[in-house]
């Protein structure tokens, strides 16, 4: 007999569909606090991989404990099932809007105690643990809980997969609501409202169905422990296995799609959504299949069959969905491109995540015996999260730099296949017909694996756009680092081009050394005794380089987050950045750049930044108004900072949200155009304070002898003189003001351009959008002062730049 009397079967019946929905309803609010936290906590940690797994490896360490925990409560502390759910996701809505207005208080002591190294990563894991705990210690005994109400039968653990399974659909919801809806549209606090009020709602369902359906009262008897029998243990091995491979397939595949699809917000939440989705259908699945076959050779099957899965995926992430006929710049209009998007992330990824969800449901059923159903769940729950925590952390900061993502594609199978011998191994014994057919099987797997194909080189070099410059290029070198995966190619024109992730970051072309340059020579030029530069990038070492020609720079602090690039850039870039890397003068720090001068209490004379594109995930934190003013903080009394704002792969929206943010934290701020026939981008240039350019001082300062490296460069780029740098003035903010009225701020609280920004990514509007500009430009007399006849030639060279 079950341990708990079953309520008649007509009641249970009635409710477990609705059950089905609050469930969903779970999913879905865990998902959008999952986005939202994230974001919050990347403000502050940085978003390098170290950073990131330990946030990761906290939120699901919390749903690991929290399933744990549930089912040792004793016996007469538990009221109906539901009632607890109930309480758990009033808790989980009441810590969600704790956790957004906690953090910040959070963040302070944080950022008056952060150091380096191994201190560093634990003071991290603490703020992360401090944050995410409570609530995600929550969510992972909400499961555990409701499964209370349902008995550890056949039909019973069939439920128990379909709560996991509407859990995870819920998720998908969830997923897709706060990265193309609520983030999109709002911001991070009415993401959160509305991820409370919907626990809320949940929990209003839940009492109110707690109210109307039977109690199942629990037996005085003690339940047998967690794992439940000794031979119940390949089930938990299996199952956490299963979780790793499945987090640690989630990793390489979005690096390898990010790189298809282009890195932005939107291709993040449409994998995140198809493995959500592939899970949930596949738990239903699972959930019906183990009521009807053995479960324990339902999972060993399901688990042999993932290791072609991982084949299959390999194989169409190589050698079919980069060469598929598809042309991203052909629609203006980024929704038919997502449409797009979604079709290959099925294509290669359901398979395995149809699998990986069946394994839930089937391992509870080859695990069910005669035993508290909250520890029967607890423990299934426990073993796939714990391995989830060790796949994504294993995966992400060791496999992937050491073996590469081929290798960690083959050790995917090779799990998947020993998972499936660990849950089949008893059963074969007794056939010989059996057993050779699971060694077959075995073998398969490992062929598989051996001719599992590596990432394209073309594809890490040129991402969404390889079918059209695959015949225009040849790859130099890839590799695939901690963060990125970076490539070196030749055009056909002959020039040298850097790539990370799937696009070009600088190269040897006029345009990007024009504006490179641009980037470090004027703010060195227009400040009048620069020491100490702070960069945010390293990319080819163009931007940093310029400044190692300046005699008065004392120290130049780069701030790089892969460890790959600094190496490459300098094998290949060396006469480009002046060898910048091997300069005394240099420091190297690898770090997220916001995370260090948030926390560093250095301050400069100069901080600028290599070109980050403003669409790729993240990367708006390095936009915003609270990053402007924290790097005003960090300069010294007259220190300048220089952004790059694109204007290519934009559009008019986005770059005014750019300028704008720019603005409001250096309101005396000016632009300058890279032009490239008809626009390009566009440099700002931001003081604490007006702008003061005495021409006829620094026609002097560069023809000094000592100064002649600097002038040198600069006619390398097509500035044959300091007019010529000059005449790259576009305008100034208080021209484009009446331009810039509405222009939506990027701020902490919103990331808005990350969204605008990956909308407009397929557009160009670069010519448009720099006329537009222009068109506001009036000569500054307060800007530039000078004799007459070098003010005549700056307004020439103004005018021949601009074509007028």
């Amino acid at each position: 007999m079950p341990l708990q009397d079953a309520p008649p079967p007509a009641a249970a019946e009635r409710h477990l569909p609705l059950l089905l929905l609050l469930f969903a309803g779970s999913g879905c609010a865990a998902l959008i606090y999952e986005i939202v936290w994230y974001q919050l906590l990347e403000l502050v940690i940085g978003s390098t991989a170290v950073s990131l797994g330990v946030l990761l490896a906290t939120f699901m360490g919390g749903l690991c404990l929290g399933s744990l925990l549930l089912p040792r409560l004793p016996a007469a502390a538990r009221p109906h099932p539901l009632r607890v759910y109930a309480l758990l996701e009033l808790g989980i809505a009441v810590c969600g809007i704790l956790a957004l207005f906690g953090m910040p208080l959070v963040d302070r002591v944080y950022i008056a105690a952060v150091g380096h190294g191994l201190p560093a990563i634990l003071l991290r894991a603490a703020i992360c643990a401090i944050c995410l705990l409570p609530p995600t210690l929550l969510m992972g005994a909400s499961l555990p809980a409701a499964s209370r109400w349902i008995e550890a039968t056949p039909r019973g653990v069939s439920w128990m997969g379909l709560l996991y399974g509407a859990n995870t659909a819920g998720a998908v919801f969830g997923c897709l609501l706060a990265g193309f809806c609520l983030l999109r549209v709002y911001d991070m606090a009415a993401a959160t409202y509305v991820a409370a009020a919907v626990n809320v709602a949940v929990a209003l369902a839940s009492l109110a169905v707690a109210r109307r359906a039977p109690e199942r009262p629990q037996a005085e008897t003690a339940p047998p422990p967690a794992a439940g029998r000794p031979g119940d243990w390949p089930v938990y091995a299996a199952i956490a296995l299963s979780g790793a491979c499945a987090l640690g397939a989630e990793v390489v595949w979005t690096r390898i799609l990010g790189l298809m699809l282009g890195a932005t917000v939107y291709t993040f939440s449409i994998i995140l959504a198809v493995f959500l989705a592939g899970l949930g259908i596949g738990s239903g699945a699972g959930a019906a299949l183990s009521r009807a076959v053995s479960s324990r050779l339902a999972l060993g099957l399901c688990q042999l069959t993932l290791a072609a899965a991982v084949a299959w995926t390999a194989l169409m992430l190589a050698k079919s969905l980069p060469y598929w006929p598809v042309d991203p710049t052909l629609s203006a209009s980024p929704w038919y491109t997502f449409q797009v998007d979604l079709v290959r992330a099925l294509w290669a990824v359901l398979p395995a995540a149809l699998l990986w969800g069946a394994s839930f449901p089937l391992a509870l059923a080859a695990a069910a015996r005669e035993q508290d159903p909250a520890r029967l769940v607890g423990g299934i729950y426990a073993a796939n999260t714990a391995g989830a925590i060790l796949g994504a952390l294993s995966f992400s900061m060791i496999l992937i730099p050491a073996i590469g993502t081929q290798g960690c594609e083959r050790a995917l199978i090779v799990l998947s296949a020993v998972s499936g011998a660990f849950v089949l191994a008893r059963l074969v014994r007794a056939s010989r017909a059996a057993a050779a057919t699971l060694a077959l099987s075995l073998a398969l797997a490992a062929w598989l694996a051996a001719t599992v194909p590596p990432v394209p080189p073309m594809l890490i070099a040129f991402g969404r756009r390889i079918l059209t410059s695959m015949s225009d290029s040849r790859i130099l070198y890839s590799g695939e680092g901690l963060n990125s995966s970076i490539a070196i190619s030749r055009w056909n024109d002959g020039a040298v081009q850097f790539h990370v992730s799937g696009k070009v970051e600088a190269s040897t072309e006029p345009y990007d050394m024009r504006l490179e340059r641009m980037l470090g020579h004027m703010p060195a030029i227009f400040h009048p005794h620069p020491k100490s530069v702070f960069v945010v990038g390293f990319g080819a070492g163009v931007t940093a380089g310029t400044f190692v020609l300046h005699p008065g720079i004392r120290r130049i602090v780069i701030c790089e987050m892969e460890p790959l690039i600094p190496p490459t850039a300098a094998r290949y870039f060396a006469r480009e950045n002046y060898n910048v890397l091997h300069d005394p003068r240099v420091q190297v720090v690898y770090d997220d750049a916001r995370h260090f001068i948030l926390t560093t209490p250095e301050k400069f004379d100069i901080i600028t930044s290599d070109p980050i594109h403003p669409w790729v995930k993240g990367s708006a934190t390095l936009y915003s108004r609270e990053y402007f003013d924290l790097v005003k903080r960090h300069l010294n009394p007259g220190g300048i900072v220089t952004q790059w704002v694109p204007l290519y792969e934009s559009d008019t929206r986005t770059v005014k949200s750019e300028l704008a943010t720019f603005f409001a934290a250096f309101p005396d701020a000016t632009v300058w155009g890279n032009e490239n026939g008809g626009g390009y981008d566009t440099v700002v240039l931001g003081q604490a304070g007006p702008l003061r350019i005495d021409v006829d001082a620094l026609t002097a300062r560069l023809d000094l002898p000592e100064y002649e490296p600097v002038a040198r460069s600069l006619r390398d780029v097509g500035f044959r003189s300091l007019t010529a740098l000059l005449g790259t003035y576009a305008g100034q903010a208080a021209d484009l003001h009446r331009w810039l009225a509405g222009a939506e701020i990027n701020r902490d609280a919103n990331l808005r351009l990350q969204y605008l920004a990956g909308l407009a990514l397929n557009t160009s509007m670069e010519g448009s959008i720099y006329n537009e500009i222009l068109s506001y430009r009036h000569f500054p007399r307060s800007l530039f002062a000078g004799s007459p006849q070098r003010m005549q030639a700056v307004v020439a060279a103004m005018q021949q730049m601009s074509g007028e």
